[in-house]
């Protein structure tokens, strides 16, 4: 064989002369040769029925060994011919041979073996010829094979993946991509039907099977037709249609060969080869196939569709209730709805088939099973694995119906959810009333219980013989699992579900205890770090001999649900240059920051959520007040929104948190939150905003939830840009977009509103890049100076914003006009920075009572001083009279003195009892009547910016609110122009200018305060305390963590009800005696008594 290719492709390669020499040769020996053909597809033709092709890939380096030695080992030669084999079947489909019969190969290989050895060698340069030219051969196949493959390929892109179909059967060349996104059509068909998916592959390995995740595409189509499209739209849709699969199964895909379905098929698609029938099997067949479909019609037409058939079927009078029982008269198509469609009573477990009709379970079960596999409604084909529950909004409906009771003297109304439970009642009763022992004579017959072990064995003995039988054909065996899950259907029976919950517990080895979301509390609320709890936790199994407690592995698997990460959610548009992933917990702060070369080094911890992940778990946590919310204002809980959530963000720093571990002087650290609170949520319903949801302790630590923690010091603009310019950017994304979130099991839609009140002072005039609080521009809401603001203490309007900011700032670092630092400096307004977080002009109530009150603790010591009369008075002078104001107001209001003014402090301070004291240490009357009517003023406006809603709260302060600021304002200009002539505080100014716009405005100014942040500053050290770790990024991250939950109303709901039960003494188990039972109050009582 390998002598035989050899030649053939030596006659091939040689010129014109010797070729006519070596034809003779051949011919002597009986072949023939076609020299028409090119050098590369020459065939040698055997004359008795042979064909041979010398494959382009045969080398021919030895064909001067091979014809000196024709006759070599056996296994050598073998070898040869193996190898000639297997590559004449690789040939390509361009080699035109001559003859296809190769029937009689071997016979012809002896013939051409014996001409080949008396053919004359040539010399060494015709193999050098011989190789060159088939080197240029192997060069045109591989050229030809990659040609074949990317024809294979471009085939490829007209098939569809699934059914195999041509897509240029379609008129409309529609097609979609196996591995894109899903379209929108089928997403919202998918929202409706509360189902969940982003991409094909998921879709079509659920409804065809198949995965094509590791599809190729030198192999596989990469896209499926649109008749495969409406396969899928049918499956989830449940609508009735004539689409139809055209294959009992999947198209398998191989690789491109020789014999490929793909490049020899028509463009109508895969086609199958079948054998051609016989004539008579197939006429056979046929006259079959229509009498089976005669059998078929003629059953169908019997009346199996009526309606009294179908009832003697279902037989379910007596389970089912009737519609008649319906205490309200609905309209019929109402009451249709909410009935089987085969017995008509109301529907009981209702269940919906792929055609949207509703029936019993029960009843649809035996329907199909009499009457055959399509619906008793519309005759659709439905089998049992079709049928599907209905959406919760309508099992919702279904639940809340009023029936009437059936039993005779009860004239009750109850939903039909309770009915059930309601009907249980009236047996006990008639059990109690009625139940006797069956007696046949002899003695009296005894209670189970009271027998010996023997007798209750003999009495049961038939019952175990069932129960055995029953475990070991569908249980394995396990006998005491049916006995307790038959104890344990007893009790809930009898509505026992305590005792059943503690048998169920200690049965699955958990015991009867707390719930982890009440120890999560417990341990949040206690401040408790991991090893004390789990020692309180050992402790409290050891004296007691019962799990109270949950272990840690509990508690951390409760906490995953209350974290951001958890809940899935989608954007509609997707949030610009923010991740689509939704399993995102806590992140660095720095993450996706740009370090180059010249920037500024940040050197700092930071932790944070990303901002629409925390607002999801904030949503998902006020779930049942939103609910509650809807119910509340008779809104149907099925309606999807959009809801507007308004947020309060705030911002401050806390200032020195610094541990000092070991020896050495403490090294100061300063630390910043930023938080956010879900003030309300309203919802747009017909002509007018119904508010579902308003928090009503805005300024409470328990709904201000931290976002952000760093240690970094808020003055330090660089560090404080380059961490909250990520939550800028997300926050900006999500004012263009809306959140869809799953909320009581239907897909709702959230809007956002961002309001940054919760900012002091100073942090408001770092954020808007204005000048530092002792600037010659006073205020952050107007443009007045300080001696403007002085001499017009009330007429003054809100003027900026963080736009307008923005402007200024261009023009700050352009100078457009050329103008000197001092006109540039008038022309903008005091904006000498970049502004970078948007601020609402507004009041900080918290901050401005301090400043007041510190404002007033300076007009003290100037009375008793009594500087209206000397003006100038020496350093000295001054501490004295603040050490004698200080001193009578520790005697007489027991106020001690501060270093620096706090909240508590000038609560204290700012009361008329504190006037009368400091009016002791006054001589003159005069000044006496000035500064309690000064007070007097003071506390008449503070509840207007201080209360959540002045309008209900103070509504007559509110309306005397102008009238008193300018009575404030005027004291202040006349007795007082010692201290107030040519300048003024800040916060005086914002108190008698500003507050009736902004409340005009919000309607509020200390709903929207800071306090709420700033209450969480103790909560950062106690939780620091309690994560106290060898590294602080993790400390950090511990105290967010921490923080979150201890914010979380899921929890505060386990924590209220754990109080109240503490304070009622409420005992777990009143029936155990003394040393079995535990109280609630006994565990806390432990952790009390424990040193930890």
């Amino acid at each position: 064989m390998a002598s035989l290719s050899s030649a053939s492709v030596a006659v091939a390669a040689q010129p014109s002369s010797d070729s006519e020499e070596a034809a003779t040769v051949m011919k002597k020996a009986g072949v023939e040769m076609q020299l028409s053909l090119p050098a590369h597809q020459v065939a040698i033709q055997h004359l008795p029925a042979m064909e041979m092709l010398a494959p382009p890939s045969v080398n021919l380096c030895s064909m001067s060994e091979q014809t000196q030695e024709p006759y070599r080992k056996f296994s050598e030669w073998k070898f040869k011919l193996f190898k000639v084999r297997s590559l004449e079947k690789s040939l390509p489909e361009e080699s035109h041979l001559a003859d296809n019969d190769k029937g009689k190969m071997a016979a012809s290989l002896d013939k051409v073996n014996d001409v080949i050895a008396l053919m004359p060698q040539e010399p060494f340069q015709t193999e050098k010829k011989l190789n060159t030219g088939m080197q240029t051969i192997d060069k045109d196949a591989f050229y030809v094979n990659q040609r074949e493959i990317e024809a294979h390929q471009a085939n490829l892109q007209h098939l569809c993946r699934i059914c195999g179909g041509s897509f240029k059967n379609d008129p409309y060349k529609r097609s979609h991509p196996v591995h894109g996104p899903v379209d929108d059509e089928t997403q919202a068909l998918l929202r409706k039907k509360e189902r969940r998916a982003t991409s094909w592959p998921d879709l079509l390995s659920k409804v065809f099977k198949i995965d094509v995740r590791g599809d190729m595409d030198i192999i596989h189509p990469t896209n499926f037709c649109h008749n495969c499209w409406s396969v899928i739209q049918r499956k989830f849709s449940n609508a009735p249609c004539e689409v139809y699969f055209p294959r009992k199964g999947t198209v398998e895909w191989h690789p491109h060969s020789m014999s490929c379905d793909v490049c020899g098929t028509s463009s109508c698609g895969i086609k199958r080869k079948k054998k051609a029938l016989n004539p008579q099997v197939s006429k056979k067949l046929r006259i079959i196939a229509e009498r089976a479909r005669k059998i078929m019609c003629a059953r169908s037409q019997k009346q199996v569709n009526s309606k009294s058939i179908m009832k003697k079927i279902t037989n379910c009078k007596k389970i089912h209730l009737s519609t008649k029982m319906l205490t309200v008269d609905y309209p019929a198509d109402f009451v249709k709805s909410i009935s089987c469609q085969i017995c008509e009573h109301i529907l009981a477990d209702p269940v919906e088939t792929t055609c949207k009709h509703l029936f019993c379970r029960l009843c649809i079960l035996k329907c199909l099973k009499v009457i055959g596999s399509y619906c008793p409604a519309c005759r659709y084909p439905c089998f049992p694995t079709d049928l599907v529950n209905p959406v919760r909004s309508f099992l919702s409906i279904l639940s809340t119906l009023a029936v009437r009771c059936p039993v005779k003297d009860c004239y009750e109304e109850v939903s039909l959810g309770k009915y059930n439970h309601h009907l249980s009642t009236h047996k006990q009763k008639k059990d109690k009333g009625t139940y006797g022992h069956v007696n046949k004579g002899g003695r009296p017959r005894q209670h189970l219980l009271s027998l010996t072990r023997r007798a209750q064995k003999h009495r049961l003995r038939e019952l175990k013989l069932q129960v055995k039988a029953f475990a070991e054909k569908e249980e394995g065996g396990d006998v005491k699992s049916v006995c307790l899950t038959l104890f344990l259907l007893a009790l809930r029976a009898r509505n026992e579900h305590r005792v059943a919950d503690e048998l169920e517990a200690m049965m699955q080895g958990k015991g009867s205890g707390l719930h982890p979301a009440v120890c999560l509390a417990i341990r949040v609320n206690t401040f408790l770090s991991c090893s004390q709890y789990h020692k309180m936790y050992r402790t409290i199994k050891a004296i007691t001999g019962r799990q109270i407690f949950q272990p840690l592995h509990a508690l951390r698997t409760a906490e995953k649900s209350l974290l951001p990460g958890y809940h899935p959610f989608e954007w509609k548009p997707p949030l610009k240059n923010v991740s689509s992933n939704t399993e995102v917990g806590i992140i660095d702060g720095l993450s996706g920051l740009q370090h180059l070369v010249d920037d500024y080094p940040v050197e700092t911890i930071s932790k944070r959520f990303r901002y629409d992940a925390a607002l999801v778990s904030a949503l998902k946590d006020m779930e049942d007040d939103i609910l509650e919310g809807l119910k509340a204002h008779d809104l149907d809980d099925y309606l999807k929104g959009p809801f507007t959530v308004v947020i309060k963000e705030s911002c401050d720093g806390m200032g020195d948190v610094s541990e000092k571990h070991g020896c050495g002087p403490a090294v100061p650290e300063k630390a910043v939150r930023f938080s956010f609170t879900l003030m309300n949520i309203t919802m747009a319903h017909g002509n007018e905003c119904i508010r579902i949801f308003e928090e009503s302790k805005p300024n409470s630590e328990l709904c201000c939830k931290p976002l952000c923690l760093m240690l970094a010091d808020e003055s330090d603009h660089e560090t404080f840009t380059a961490i909250l310019s990520p939550l800028v950017a997300e926050r900006e994304a999500m004012k263009n977009s809306e959140l869809i979130l799953d909320m009581g099991g239907i897909p709702r839609t959230f809007k956002f509103i961002f309001r940054g009140t919760g900012y002091d002072e100073k942090l408001v005039r770092e954020v808007e890049g204005l000048e530092a609080s002792g600037s010659t521009y006073i205020c952050t809401l107007c443009d007045a100076t300080r001696l403007e603001a002085s001499q017009n203490l009330v007429l003054h309007s809100i003027t900026r914003s963080h736009a307008e900011n923005l402007e200024r700032y261009e023009v700050w670092r352009s100078n457009p006009y050329h103008e000197t630092v001092d006109e540039l400096r008038d022309r903008v307004k005091g904006v000498s920075a970049k502004p970078f977080i948007e601020t609402v002009p507004s009041v900080d109530a918290l901050h401005c009572d301090i400043g007041n009150a510190a404002e007033f603790y300076k007009i003290f010591q100037f009375e008793i001083g009594e500087v209206y009369k000397t003006l100038d008075a020496s350093k000295e002078e001054r501490k004295r009279w603040q050490s004698t104001l200080d001193k009578h107001l520790r005697k007489k209001m027991n106020l001690k003195p501060v270093t620096r003014m706090n909240g508590n402090f000038a609560r204290r301070l700012m009361t008329k009892e504190t006037v009368e004291a400091v009016c002791e240490l006054i001589k003159c009357e005069d000044r006496h009547e000035a500064l309690r009517e000064l007070m007097d003023l003071y506390l008449k406006m503070k509840p207007v910016w201080r209360s959540s809603c002045p309008s209900k709260e103070c509504p007559e302060l509110l309306c005397q609110y102008s009238f008193n600021s300018q009575r404030f304002a005027e004291l202040l200009s006349t007795k007082f122009k010692y201290r107030y002539e040519g300048k003024i505080t800040n916060y005086f100014h914002k108190t008698l200018a500003h507050v009736p716009e902004i409340i005009e405005r919000d309607g509020s100014i200390g709903a929207w305060a800071s306090e709420g942040n700033e209450s969480g500053n103790k909560l950062f050290r106690r939780f620091r305390k309690m994560n106290a770790r060898q590294s602080k990024c993790y400390e950090i991250e511990d105290v967010l963590k921490h923080h979150w939950l201890y914010t979380s109303k899921y929890l505060q709901k386990f924590m209220n009800a754990h109080n109240t039960l503490k304070t009622q003494g409420i005992i777990m188990n009143s029936e155990q005696s003394v040393g079995d039972f535990i109280t609630l109050d006994d565990p806390l009582q432990i952790i009390d008594s424990m040193e930890f």
